[in-house]
Parts: structure tokens; C-alpha cells; sequence
């Protein structure tokens, strides 16, 4: 009697999944490290700068809407921080749709569904995280003009 062979067990590939991963999480580090990275690389400037810088420029609008001319608004810069963070911005919300594409690749030519399954969170972690700090700056901006509001009376 002989015995009986054994077929060897294919292993799902892996490839497409990893990649995925990988590339979820450098989104999920260009989410996250700009925030905390650029503010001291290159500082925001101090409030009391920003204010009397905005001051003037209020002063200027004035002065020019009661000469009757057109406001001519100066030409602003962008900083090199500005300029980090919005590219950060950019390349993770880039990745993380790279990412979760590549999840769902994975899923589609069944490949491990662990790994598609990491690269999707990551991925959609990588852009929830984006879109948390707009939210927030929104929600910011809403309680600064809400302040203002009340202050002058509007509500």
C-alpha cells in the first residue's frame, strides 16, 4: 500500500495587501506628524503680530473706502510651514486612497483579507484624521464669530 499524497496548500498571496499597508501607513504618518512636526520647525507668529497686522490692513480699507479708490489688498505670502502642512495634507489624503485601492484590489484578486482589511483602516484612518482638523477649525471659526456676535450684539 502506498500512501496517499497530499496536495500541497497554496498560500494566498500577500502582495497587494502589504503594499497597501505600507502605503497606509506613511498616510497615516503624513496625517498625524505635520501637526505636531511643523509648529516647531517654523512657529506660527505671535498673536499680538497677527492682530496689529490685521489692523492695519482694516485701517487701510477704510482710509481707501472713504477716498473713494479701490482697496488694494497686499500681495501675502505663504510661509514655509503654511506650505508643509498643506502638501502633508495633500500626500495623505493621496495615500489613503492609495491605501484603501489597493484593500480593495486585495479583496478582489482574494488575497489575505487581513492585510486589505489594515490597509483600508489605515487608509480611511489616514483621511478621517484630515478631515477631523478641518472640522475643527470650522468648529473654531464658528465659536470665534459666535464670540464676536455677542460681543457686538448681534445675538
Amino acid at each position: 500500500m502506498s500512501a496517499p499524497a497530499v496536495k500541497p496548500v497554496a498560500l494566498p498571496s500577500r502582495r497587494l495587501g502589504v503594499i497597501g499597508s505600507l502605503i497606509g501607513v506613511l498616510a497615516f504618518i503624513a496625517a498625524v506628524l505635520p501637526h505636531w512636526v511643523v509648529p516647531i520647525i517654523y512657529p506660527p507668529p505671535p498673536a499680538d503680530q497677527v492682530i496689529v497686522d490685521t489692523g492695519h490692513r482694516i485701517k487701510d480699507r477704510i482710509i481707501a473706502r472713504v477716498k473713494g479708490v479701490e482697496y488694494q489688498s497686499p500681495k501675502v505670502e505663504k510661509s514655509a510651514g503654511r506650505s508643509w502642512s498643506e502638501a502633508a495634507s495633500i500626500t495623505a489624503i493621496s495615500l489613503g486612497l492609495l491605501a484603501i485601492l489597493l484593500s480593495v484590489l486585495a479583496l478582489v484578486f482574494r488575497e489575505e483579507r487581513l492585510l486589505a482589511a489594515v490597509a483600508a483602516t489605515l487608509g480611511t484612518g489616514a483621511i478621517a484624521i484630515e478631515i477631523s482638523f478641518v472640522v475643527i477649525g470650522a468648529l473654531i471659526l464658528i465659536a470665534i464669530l459666535y464670540v464676536v456676535g455677542n460681543i457686538i450684539g448681534l445675538f
